[in-house]
C-alpha cells in the first residue's frame, strides 16, 4: 500500500518558528502545510528583539535588510528617581563588530512586524499560512502521521510524514503526546501592551521605580511604529483591567504623573512568568519546536531568538531525511537544541532576579553569538584540533574576495541551503562536486582570497586542511588531506551523496 501524503511535513503554529520552518522547507522544495487556529496573525509586540545570531540567520534567510529597516536599536534606558530627575544608561552592552562578527548590537523590531516580514518572504517563495485552521487530532505509524484539521470549510484527515509542533506554551501537540513540561512557575505576574501614549519622548526607554516589583512600569517606545509598549509586574492573583482607563489607572499610581496619557491599546495581555522545559522534543515523527519545547521569562530577550533557531536548525535535517538522508540525523535535533534550551532557562531566570534588584544589564551572554554544538554527533575533527575554530562553533564571518577582484564576505558563501567545504592551500580535487555542496578554495590559485588574513586568523588552518559549514552555519568538520574518505562518508551521513549527481540512485 502506498501512502497517499498531502505534505511532507505538517506545522502546527504561524508564529515565529513556524514561519521559519516553513522558509526552511521552502527553499528546499520540500513540501509542507503551515496551519495555525488563530483566526488571524498575532499583532503584538511580546517579543521585540532580534539578537545578534538571530540577526545572522535572518540574513541567510533574505530577510535581515527589511527586517532592520523596520525596526531600530534600543533607546537609552532612562531610569527616574523620585526627587523627579532621571539618570540614562544603556540597556544592552554596546560592542563593535568585527571580522568575524557583523551584527553586536540587539534590533528593536516588534513581534508583529517581524511576523509579517517573514510571511511575505514566505509568499515569495510561494507559500502561505492557513489561518482559522486548527489541528483537533492526530496518530503516527512507522510511515507517517495521520492529521485531523478543522478549518472554514469543515474537517479533513490528512497524511504527513511528519508533524511539527509549534503550537506555543500550551502546546495542542505537546499534550497530545503526553511529553512533560517540567519547571516551576516564578511567582512574577506582568503585563504587556502595545499602546498609543501621549506626554513621554520616544528618545528613551522610561522606566519608574526600578527594582520595586509591586510599583514598577516600564514603558518603551516600539520602533517602526507610532505605538509604546508598556510593561509592568501586577498582582499574582485577581483581574487585570488592561483597557486604555485600566492602564492609566496604573500609570498614575506608579508614576504620580497625570501629563501622560494612554490614548488607545492595540494589544495587551497579562501573564504569568514560568521556566519550563519539555523531557522529549521528539516522539516519533513528531517534533516540538519553540515555545512548545521551552518557555522562560522574557528578561534577556531570548524567547523568540531561541524559537527561530530551533526552528533553523531542524529545517535542513528534515530536508535532507526527506531526500534521503538517514533518520538518525533528525536525533540530533533534541541533541543539540535541549541543551541550548536548558541553558537559556537559567539565563533568563538570573536576569529575572537581577530585574528584581534593579541591576539588570545585558551583556554578550545573550547574543546567542557562542552558542554551539561541540558535543552534537555531527561534530567531527580528523584529526582533532587544539587551535582555531573547532567543529561545533558557529563559522565566523570574514571579509574576502574574489579571484576575480571582487569583495564578498564567508557568509555571502555560507547563504542558501546548501552545505559549504572551504579548502585551505590546497589544489587538489579532495572531494568530488556534488548537488548540496559548495567548494572554495583559498590561498594561492584559489577561487576564493583571504586578502586581509582574517579567514587564517579566524579559523587557524593550516595548509591542505578543510572545514565543512553546516547549513544553518556551524561548523560540522575538520578534515586534513589524510582524512578525506572519512569526510565522504560524513557527507554521505548527512545526504549529501556524490551519487545522487551521478544518477545512481
Amino acid at each position: 500500500m502506498t501512502d497517499d501524503f498531502a505534505a511532507d511535513v505538517l506545522i502546527c503554529g504561524a508564529g515565529a518558528a513556524g514561519l521559519t520552518l516553513g522558509i526552511e522547507l521552502a527553499r528546499r522544495g520540500i513540501s509542507f502545510r503551515l496551519i495555525d487556529k488563530r483566526a488571524q496573525p498575532f499583532h503584538g509586540s511580546r517579543g521585540k528583539g532580534l539578537q545578534p545570531r538571530t540577526q545572522e540567520i535572518f540574513e541567510d534567510l533574505g530577510i535581515l535588510d527589511k527586517t532592520v529597516a523596520a525596526g531600530g536599536v534600543y533607546p537609552p534606558l532612562r531610569a527616574y528617581h523620585p526627587d523627579g530627575s532621571y539618570s540614562d544608561r544603556d540597556p544592552v552592552e554596546r560592542l563593535d563588530p568585527t571580522p568575524t562578527e557583523p551584527y553586536h548590537l540587539a534590533l528593536m523590531v516588534p513581534q508583529f512586524v517581524t511576523e509579517r516580514i517573514m510571511r511575505d518572504r514566505l509568499a515569495e517563495l510561494g507559500h502561505m499560512a492557513e489561518f482559522e485552521c486548527e489541528l483537533t487530532g492526530f496518530e503516527q505509524d512507522d510511515n507517517g502521521v495521520t492529521a485531523r484539521i478543522a478549518g472554514p470549510t469543515g474537517q479533513a484527515t490528512i497524511r504527513t510524514r511528519y508533524l511539527i509542533g509549534a503550537d506555543g506554551g500550551r502546546s495542542f501537540v505537546r499534550g497530545a503526546l503526553g511529553v512533560d513540561f517540567p519547571g516551576k512557575t516564578l511567582g512574577v505576574r506582568a503585563l504587556v501592551a502595545d499602546v498609543t501614549l501621549t506626554g513621554l519622548e520616544r528618545d528613551a526607554w522610561h522606566q519608574f521605580n526600578d527594582g520595586d516589583m509591586e510599583r514598577m512600569v516600564a514603558i518603551c517606545p516600539l520602533a517602526g511604529t507610532d505605538l509604546f509598549q508598556v510593561q509592568a509586574p501586577v498582582p499574582v492573583d485577581g483581574e487585570n483591567d488592561l483597557s486604555a482607563e485600566g492602564l492609566n489607572r496604573i500609570l498614575r499610581e506608579r508614576t504620580s504623573r497625570s501629563d501622560m496619557a494612554v490614548n488607545s491599546v492595540a494589544w495587551a495581555s497579562a501573564y504569568a512568568m514560568n521556566a519550563r522545559l519539555a523531557d522529549r522534543y521528539r516522539v516519533g515523527r513528531t517534533f516540538l519546536v519553540g515555545d512548545a519545547a521551552h518557555i522562560h521569562p522574557p528578561t534577556g530577550g531570548q524567547g523568540l531568538n531561541t524559537s527561530v533557531q530551533d526552528a533553523y536548525n531542524i529545517g535542513w535535517k528534515l530536508a535532507a531525511v526527506l531526500s534521503g538522508a538517514q533518520d538518525r540525523l533528525l536525533d540530533t535535533y533534541e541533541r543539540e537544541r535541549r541543551p541550548i534550551a536548558e541553558a537559556v532557562l537559567g539565563l533568563s531566570t538570573r536576569l529575572l532576579e537581577a530585574q528584581k534588584q534593579g541591576g539588570m544589564r545585558r551583556g554578550r551572554e545573550v547574543h546567542q553569538l557562542d552558542v554551539g554544538y561541540p558535543d552534537s554527533p555531527l561534530s567531527t575533527e580528523l584529526p582533532e584540533r587544539s587551535h582555531g575554530v573547532r567543529a561545533g562553533n558557529r563559522a565566523p564571518d570574514a571579509p574576502v574576495k574574489g579571484a576575480a577582484g571582487q569583495p564578498s564576505r564567508l557568509f555571502r558563501l555560507f547563504q542558501g541551503p546548501h552545505w559549504t567545504l572551504l579548502v585551505f592551500e590546497d589544489r587538489r580535487d579532495m572531494v568530488a562536486p556534488r548537488p548540496g555542496l559548495h567548494i572554495y578554495r583559498l590561498g594561492t590559485g584559489g577561487d576564493v582570497v583571504d586578502a586581509w588574513g582574517h579567514v587564517r586568523e579566524a579559523y587557524g588552518l593550516a595548509p591542505g586542511e578543510c572545514v565543512l559549514i553546516r547549513p544553518d552555519g556551524y561548523v560540522g568538520a575538520t578534515f586534513d588531506a589524510d582524512a578525506i574518505p572519512r569526510l565522504e562518508i560524513y557527507l554521505s551521513n548527512v545526504g549529501v551523496d556524490w551519487f545522487k549527481g551521478a544518477g545512481v540512485r
